[in-house]
């Protein structure tokens, strides 16, 4: 007779306990997404076991071969079983989980890649007189026997999902899943600039190409970290990057971030760290993207390679099976000084502007194909050399004291030089000690009166002027009600609204920094800024939106001819304001070309 389960006849499932195959597959559908996810665990266990020099291997994307040698202290044989076992680990005690000062403690990694794959496990540890060898295949591991190996740690993965195939299926194309490997393989590169790393494709067998290679990197952290940056980032981000060294508290943020004008369509050159960990963390995210709102289009993104340093117990790294999210004990003090300690480096960097954009520039400029011969031509000694102008329809030259200026200028020698000329009326060409500068005489201006109205009104508001006559703007009722829910605020920047009936708002002062100005378009301009904003924004950066808005109807207009002393004035006011390099948008205010660059394109070197 069969015994009867009476949870069949309820209908309740009858609750089993998995076997150690299953437990071990689950585990790895945790941390082993794809191949780039098997990396990142083994690189993490090497530089854990302070290794210097790493290879990273694979095979058609990493879906037939992945191995990993390290120079690290290596496992000891009577080890290696442990090794593989669940909850073993080196790393932690187990007393404390949140004193993490290594990259990983998992015990699931090394066991759940040998339930998803066939694993070879080769190390040699310190002291040892010879290397050890065990493997795992579909769970089942094997005994230890002797190997070959000088040093450190040889990890092989060989047909990653052999045992679960169904999550082969999800893998993308071999190139994705190999773009994947070196992206993660970079950004621990990031994080170990003392470190050598090698990427190596043996898709065809033998030693396979080197596709990416950073030998370790000598001298202080941050000059290590900046030649490291240039090898990945290229010499482009290196050039344009700013040092970030800061406090607050017990909290160290160090690393670097480019000029506004290095900015990318998109956030593919953010790079964030917690503890040495790369992460990709939306506080840390957001915290980097607001501290470039005062510079950037909403369409273009910063690019940075950042380091936060804080004591184990401020934050707690196992949020994330991956651990690829953080939690922070204080949030704020962390958004609080990226957001602070970047403002502070780019204002430090003055009118300085990315390199980048000269170099557009130069590629923009082709030289008429000719066989001519050119010939080397002494050029004058005086760097501010006063050539003769010829009054063409679309230049402006300036007149008035002229020499006097240039001379001025050269007794200075002002980074931005002395202003030559005007084109089409809305561009100065400046003469430097080295070159020349152009200047968008819009854009210029604009983020000018843009630092004096935040200026105003950090220090007590500003000023207002009245209108003879009010003016009337009709409006939709729904925008007339948006704008004058604001009027509080509106007036601490020295624009005073009222009703004026339905749908109708009465302007009756105006910022009196921008003189004469359409207030009509002043205020649709706001309007759009504020349902850009809508409830996400914070107030600063309500005020700042809103101040740029303002700021671009009280600049100097493109088509306005400009006498020689306004042009220099703007050149110097330039000098003297923090992030006059770029204007509230983020393109560049001006381009500056070396005067070797110049003779090169008319073949003079």
């Amino acid at each position: 007779m069969i015994a009867h389960d009476p949870n069949i006849s309820t209908g309740l499932p009858v609750i089993r306990q998995l076997d150690e195959a299953a437990i071990n597959r689950i585990a790895a559908g945790e941390v082993v997404e794809r191949p780039a996810s098997a990396i990142k665990e083994l690189v993490e266990n090497a530089l854990d076991a302070r290794a210097t020099r790493i290879e990273v291997a694979y095979a058609d994307g990493g879906k037939t071969l992945l191995r990993v040698t390290d120079n690290g202290h290596g496992i000891a044989a009577e080890d290696l079983p442990l090794a593989l076992s669940r909850h073993a680990t080196s790393k932690i005690d187990g007393s404390d989980l949140l004193n993490i000062h290594s990259f990983g403690f998992r015990g699931e990694a090394l066991p759940s890649l040998g339930a998803v794959g066939k694993l070879t496990l080769t190390s040699r540890s310190a002291g040892s007189d010879n290397a050890s060898e065990i493997k795992v295949s579909g769970g089942q591991v094997s005994s230890v026997r002797p190997s070959a190996l000088s040093q450190g740690t040889v990890v092989t993965l060989r047909d990653l999902f052999s045992a679960t195939p169904a999550r082969l299926k999800f893998l993308r194309s071999d190139r994705a899943e190999t773009q994947a490997i070196g992206d993660v393989v970079k950004r621990l590169a990031m994080a170990e600039p003392h470190v050598g790393f090698t990427l190596r494709d043996v898709s065809g067998g033998g030693a396979g190409r080197v596709t990416f290679e950073a030998p370790a990197e000598t001298g202080d952290l941050f000059d290590a970290l900046h030649r490291r940056l240039a090898r990945i980032l290229g010499a482009e981000f290196a050039e344009n990057a700013l040092r970030i060294d800061a406090h607050r508290e017990a909290i160290h943020l160090k690393g670097y971030a480019a000029l506004p004008t290095y900015s990318r369509g998109a956030a593919v050159a953010q790079f964030l760290f917690v503890n040495g960990r790369p992460v990709r963390d939306k506080l840390l995210l957001g915290a980097l993207r607001g501290a470039y709102a005062d510079f950037l289009s909403r369409d273009r993104h910063p690019a940075a390679v950042l380091f936060v340093e804080l004591p184990t117990e401020l934050v707690d790294v196992n949020v994330h099976p991956a651990k690829s999210e953080v939690r922070f004990r204080d949030p704020g003090l962390v958004r609080g000084l990226i957001v602070t300690a970047l403002r502070h480096a780019l204002a430090k960097a003055g009118h300085r502007a990315s390199t980048t954009v000269s170099n557009a520039t130069l590629g923009a400029m082709q030289p008429e194909p000719s066989e001519a011969r050119v010939y080397q031509m002494d050029r004058p000694r005086d760097p501010y050399h006063t050539p003769q102008v010829f009054d063409a329809p679309i230049v402006h030259a300036p007149s008035a004291r002229v020499e006097e200026v240039v001379e001025e200028a050269a007794a200075v020698e002002t980074p931005l030089g002395a202003a030559r000329a005007q084109l089409h009326e809305n561009y100065i060409i400046a003469q430097t000690s080295d070159g020349i500068v152009i200047v968008d005489q819009h854009a210029a201006h604009e983020r000018l009166v843009y630092e004096r109205l935040k200026r105003q009104m950090a220090e007590n508001g500003v000023a207002a002027q009245a209108l003879l006559i009010p003016e009337i703007v009709s409006l939709s009722e729904s925008d007339a009600a948006l704008l004058l829910s604001h009027t509080d605020e509106l007036a601490k920047y020295g624009l005073t609204l009222e009703p004026f009936g339905s749908g109708t708002v009465a302007v009756r002062e105006t910022p009196a920094i921008l003189g004469t100005v359409n207030a009509e378009a002043m205020l649709r301009d706001i309007l759009d800024e504020l349902h850009d904003l809508g409830q996400s924004a914070n107030l600063q950066a309500k005020v700042e939106a809103i101040l740029s808005r303002m700021a671009c109807h009280g600049s100097i207009r493109s088509g306005r001819r400009m006498q020689a002393n306004e042009m220099n004035a703007l050149l110097r006011e330039m000098e003297a304001t923090p992030h006059s390099g770029q204007c509230n948008h983020g393109r560049p205010t001006y381009v500056s070309l070396k005067l070797s660059d110049i003779e090169r394109l008319f073949g003079r070197t």
